[in-house]
């Protein structure tokens, strides 16, 4: 259930100065706590209420292992667990306002059935459950009144995009090419007419594959704030990290095939794996939500990907690094060898499977991609820019490799790699 109404702050001002307040207090409380558990409670209750990206910063610090440091990690997973499934939800009357606003339509005539209370709120909308004049059961995503103004206002703080920036890339020479894809993403998941388009194509992609559920979307009931699809059901990842070993592999191999059958086939892959985003339900199907960032890839660096993963389930060591080096462009040098070191390191599931994503072998991906920091100044100068398209891959890898931690689960995750690859044209 989301939390309470509250009013978005959506000022730049203002919103810097919550998160100026939060990083002293924060600061403050790490100091006469021994687990963080006082800062964790404050940060998951400011960005809570702020939503937008700093409401993202805490979803993605409440499960990415080697998110927050290790005496602390306890105390802010547990706080901000909740930023996953519930934000600080918008008031009903603003809400039933903005919708008949969008919808063009008064609330009763739209839908035979609508709840005022939120069942999800997130960083940049809330999910009502509501009921079509034919029976269907949907549910409506409306966006947060003010989130555009409150997203425009944190991609204007330097120090929240630059947190952001951090987590998914080293700190590059042209850092105005990683901002923009980064803000185009982002700016992205404003608009849900670009959202439904992207529902759409992944239900096609994954027609076939009955253990992919992609809801449907309803046209006639959809804008570019408002997002009714079908109504779909499951359980957690917290619940299905419960269930017998067979049935956690069956849910590994299908999240494995979800994420890499888009970007091998099809050039695309969902950048937001944040475990909120699936419903685990019976016989290993999993419900996937929200498509709001979705990361595009150019028809060469898909190929050039393909060739890498290749390389990986043949476990031809030799061919992976040329092929690494050949998709990120590279020049040889301490850059060349540190790139294709950590890219080996991400490999590991399918070099060394079956394989047990853990949240140690998480942390050490994490620590690895920081790592590569120290090489860009390094006095050969190799450092190049990663190829455009590349900036959400960690936090595809980080977010997604975490909730794969999270099942516990040997998998034989090369395996799964070759059935995709056996379809690639």
């Amino acid at each position: 259930m989301a939390k309470e109404p509250h009013l978005l702050p959506s000022g730049r001002l203002s919103r810097l100065a919550r998160l100026a307040s939060l990083a002293a207090q924060t600061g403050v409380n790490l100091l006469t706590s021994k687990d963080g558990s006082a800062a964790a409670v404050k940060a998951a209750e400011v960005l809570g209420n702020l939503r937008g990206l700093a409401a993202k910063v805490g979803q993605m610090a409440s499960y990415v292992d080697g998110a927050v440091p290790e005496p602390y990690r306890k105390a802010y997973e547990t706080a901000l667990e909740s930023l996953r499934a519930a934000t600080t939800s918008s008031p009903p009357e603003v809400i039933r306002k903005l919708v008949e606003a969008e919808l063009r339509g008064r609330i009763e005539r739209l839908f035979l059935e609508w709840e005022d209370e939120p069942f999800a709120s997130a960083s940049i909308g809330q999910v009502h459950r509501a009921r079509l004049a034919d029976g269907r059961p949907v549910a409506v995503k409306v966006q947060h009144p003010g989130i555009d103004r409150a997203v425009e206002s944190d991609l204007r703080n330097a120090g929240v995009i630059e947190t952001m920036v951090g987590a998914l890339v080293p700190r590059a020479v042209d850092t105005k090419r990683v901002f923009n894809d980064i803000r185009a993403r982002f700016r992205e998941e404003l608009d849900y007419v670009h959202e439904a388009e992207n529902q759409r194509t992944f239900s096609r992609i994954y027609a076939a594959d009955a253990q992919i559920l992609i809801p449907g979307v309803i046209d006639e009931r959809s804008s570019r704030r408002v997002l009714t699809t079908e109504l779909v059901s499951g359980t957690s990842l917290e619940d299905a990290a419960k269930l017998s070993e067979p049935e956690r592999r069956t849910y590994a191999e299908t999240l494995w095939r979800f994420e890499f059958n888009g970007l091998l086939l099809h050039g695309m892959f969902n950048a937001d794996p944040h475990p909120g985003n699936f419903l685990f339900q019976s016989g290993g199907r999993i419900a996937f939500l929200d498509f709001g960032c979705v990361q595009p890839m150019e028809a060469r660096l898909r190929a050039a990907a393909v060739v890498v993963h290749e390389a990986a389930a043949r476990r031809d060591e030799a061919q992976f690094c040329t092929a690494v080096a050949r998709m990120l462009g590279t020049r040889g040098g301490r850059y060349e060898r540190a790139i294709i070191t950590y890219v080996r390191r991400c490999f590991r599931p399918i070099f060394d499977s079956p394989f047990l994503v853990t949240s140690e072998y998480v942390k050490d991906v994490v620590l690895g991609v920081r790592a590569l920091k120290t090489e860009m100044f390094a006095k050969d100068k190799s450092f190049v820019m990663p190829p455009r398209g590349l900036a959400f891959m960690n936090r595809l890898q980080f977010g997604f490799y975490s909730v794969l931690a999270r099942l516990n689960v040997q998998t034989d995750y090369a395996a799964v790699e070759q059935q995709i690859l056996s379809r690639v044209a």
